[in-house]
């Protein structure tokens, strides 16, 4: 391996990857030694063992504090979804998943698509700094946003305040949908939450080695297998080559 790539993407000896673990469909359990598992830390320990290093993973509580932590040089790939706000701050690769962004609505809501949402007097609950909440304080211009620190918590408010419209993941919304009765979720969507693999800024070797990596990845199966492997069939889809 390129000695100057490994000083580049891992200058500890050790590649740490932080992993957003409120991310129910990336981490999905544990492993024997009580370390995150699912398709997120499966991409990081495939990553390490192509570089031929020790994997270290740094969980996260979400992917607003994994962002954040870019600049006390915690960790040196980053797995969680590009967008605009982040790519200040962080290298991004192309995407290698993504995850449908949607509505759930209550019983004789008179929402009946995406477009009947971003109205005056329309509250949406959030994830506070999700990706799709992200998207959604650039695109809402008339409804308003109301913001939870947790995805369980955005339910909770939707319920408790009798809220028009609950954002989130389709597989989350699905699952929800179930504790509330008369509930819908919305046949389309208003976003796809593309998951990618950040480095931080000017680290080109390493932003050229994660790009490279991903096409592979997605050319080869790894990611279709890593889906299959850990039991999210149907809930995420592998990207589409850039």
């Amino acid at each position: 391996m390129n000695n100057s790539l490994l000083k580049e993407i891992a200058p500890t000896g050790v590649l740490r990857a932080a992993i957003n673990m409120s991310n129910f469909l990336l981490v999905t359990g544990e492993t024997e030694n009580g370390e995150p598992d699912g398709v997120s830390p499966g991409i990081a320990r495939e990553i390490a063992k192509q570089l031929g290093v020790e994997c270290k993973l740094i969980p996260f509580s979400g992917p607003g504090e994994l962002a954040d932590a870019v600049a006390d040089d915690v960790w040196d790939i980053g797995n969680i979804a590009a967008e605009p706000e982040r790519a200040r701050t962080i290298t991004f690769s192309p995407a290698y998943c993504e995850i449908q962004a949607t509505y759930l609505v209550p019983e004789n809501s008179a929402i009946k698509n995406i477009h009947d949402v971003d109205k005056t007097g329309i509250r949406i609950a959030v994830k506070e700094r999700a990706a799709y909440d992200l998207w959604l304080s650039d695109n809402i211009q008339n409804a308003s946003l109301i913001k939870a620190p947790s995805i369980d918590e955005s339910f909770q408010l939707f319920i408790e305040n009798k809220l028009e419209v609950l954002a989130g993941l389709r597989p989350k919304l699905l699952e929800q949908q179930k504790l509330l009765k008369g509930s819908r979720v919305l046949d389309d969507s208003f976003t796809s939450i593309k998951q990618s693999i950040g480095c931080q800024p000017g680290k080109k070797q390493a932003a050229k080695f994660l790009k490279v990596f991903v096409e592979q990845s997605i050319k080869n199966g790894l990611i279709e297998s890593l889906i299959k492997k850990h039991g999210v069939q149907g809930r995420l889809s592998v990207a589409a080559l850039q």
